[in-house]
């Protein structure tokens, strides 16, 4: 593991994740949080545990970070994602609202 600094909510969501924790995955977002994957947009709980149920916890996801940045309350983590949905470099850019994550934007890395 690198010794990146990855700031907090992001670090333990991330932690969250890789542990398959769905439960944990939808309480880090805001009640109105949206994950953006590539253009689909998903907003509030439920339709996050849709969208993840199928492409992300549920496909057993991991990501393992190699580059982070913070500009004000966004924080980019670039790094390998491996799930059996879908495999590859990518980029997740978080918007921090408090202890939680209003957004999450999946990109190519």
């Amino acid at each position: 593991m690198s010794d990146l600094q990855i700031p907090e909510p992001v670090a333990g969501f991330i932690d969250t994740v890789n542990a398959h924790d769905d439960q944990g995955f939808l309480d880090a977002f805001t009640t109105d949080g949206t994950v953006d994957d590539w253009g689909r947009e998903f907003t509030g709980r439920e339709a996050i545990r849709a969208w993840s149920d199928k492409e992300f916890i549920g496909a057993t996801g991991t990501l393992t970070p190699e580059e982070v940045s913070t500009d004000g309350d966004e924080i980019t983590v670039i790094g390998d994602w491996r799930s059996t949905h879908a495999n590859g470099r990518s980029s997740f850019a978080f918007v921090v609202a408090g202890d939680k994550l209003s957004r999450m934007t999946i990109r190519e890395g």
